[in-house]
């Protein structure tokens, strides 16, 4: 896996992925549903939320469906653009920690967001493989349960995983 090459033809040194989508809401309206706590609680981090997404902070995040608080570090904010986050991986699969940024980019006059959250620092191995297929499956679902949620008020995590 080492000897492979990305776009760019370097030797690839860490898994990484991407996942977009529109949200018929605002770039403040949307980012304030993934730092406020209380709202990132009722469509995602259903077993709730602590702490706002802010810069220097170290927030936890828990999930009523995947038992365990986990703990978050902010490593940098810019209102209504971009929040970056940390988290520890479980096993040997991250180096040390995976980086994920959500960027707000406001389209169509305001009125939507093209919500981009990438993800990176998987280790190219199978253990990093198989975190970072998971992450990119439980990212893409949190997009869409956010489109959902500051749309139309319904949260698709409910009965999903259990």
């Amino acid at each position: 896996m080492n000897d492979e090459a990305n776009a760019e033809g370097k030797p690839l040194e860490e898994l990484s992925f991407t996942v977009t989508g529109y949200v018929s809401k605002t770039p403040h309206e949307t980012y304030e549903a993934v730092a406020d706590p209380a709202q990132l609680s009722r469509y995602f981090a259903t077993g709730g939320a602590r702490g706002r997404l802010e810069a220097g902070a170290e927030v936890s995040w828990d999930f009523a469906d995947f038992p365990g608080r986990f703990p978050v570090e902010v490593v940098e904010t810019v209102q209504d653009e971009k929040i970056v986050i940390r988290w520890e991986g479980s096993d040997q699969s991250v180096e040390p920690s995976t980086t994920t940024t959500f960027e707000f980019t406001s389209v169509d006059d305001g009125t939507r967001t093209l919500v981009t959250i990438t993800e990176k620092s998987w280790k190219l191995t199978e253990g990093g493989a198989q975190g970072a297929f998971g992450n990119c499956m439980g990212w893409t679902g949190m997009l869409s349960a956010l489109k959902v949620w500051i749309e139309h008020g319904i949260n698709l995590r409910e009965g999903y995983y259990k």
